[in-house]
């Protein structure tokens, strides 16, 4: 698949990539791109929830009242999960959430959302470009320009940190570098934008 190079006054520079069909041109794999999400969710937990069970509340021991001759129950302590400021039966205890997939699996969810994407035709490859001051202005212009609205994702080649400041302002943008790009941020993304310089990154690394 042939896209076009725009810069960012969003005008046609006259070059032309192609895009690689092994990892923009396959058929999306659903389920693959949903255990992808699934970890990645599921890795941000802190897992430090924590319910103080029965030997752990600060109550009395003392026994509630004699074990005969009252007609009520045979309660033995206040720290009963049955009396209200008792322990929980079965409380959460810290835990960790996390767990692991293949790299072929996480590779291939990738491949998936970006083929995806570019079926849809929300790919869009833009000539590297530097922002001298961090402008929100200049950001949204360069949006605008380029013709894109909704929720984009800006992959970047290196750290720039002024393109970065320009855009973390702005509602539903995200800029990430070509080698921190992670699945959650690919499938939140209606557009993808990618530098030009990048692309090639994006394309070793996925195939």
């Amino acid at each position: 698949m042939d896209i076009k190079v725009i810069n960012k006054e969003g005008k046609e520079t006259g070059k032309k990539v192609t895009l690689s069909p092994e990892v923009f041109g396959i058929e999306p794999n659903e389920h693959v791109i949903w255990l992808d999400v699934k970890q990645y969710l599921a890795n941000q937990r802190q897992g430090t929830h924590k319910a103080k069970e029965r030997a752990e509340v600060n109550r009395t021991g003392k026994k509630l009242h004699r074990q005969k001759g009252t007609g009520g129950a045979r309660h033995g302590s206040r720290r009963s999960p049955i009396f209200v400021g008792g322990g929980t039966i079965f409380g959460p205890r810290p835990r960790d959430y996390s767990f692991k997939i293949n790299k072929k699996v996480k590779s291939l969810a990738k491949k998936s959302i970006l083929s995806e994407r570019a079926k849809e035709g929300r790919v869009i490859v833009v000539e590297d470009f530097a922002f001298e001051a961090p402008k929100t202005k200049d950001f949204l212009g360069f949006l605008s320009a380029v013709g894109v609205s909704g929720k984009t994702l800006f992959v970047v080649d290196g750290n720039d940190n002024n393109l970065y400041l320009s855009a973390r302002n702005i509602p539903k943008t995200w800029v990430s570098e070509k080698n921190e790009i992670n699945i959650y941020d690919l499938v939140n993304a209606e557009n993808i934008l990618i530098s030009e310089s990048s692309l090639a990154y994006l394309e070793t690394i996925l195939n």
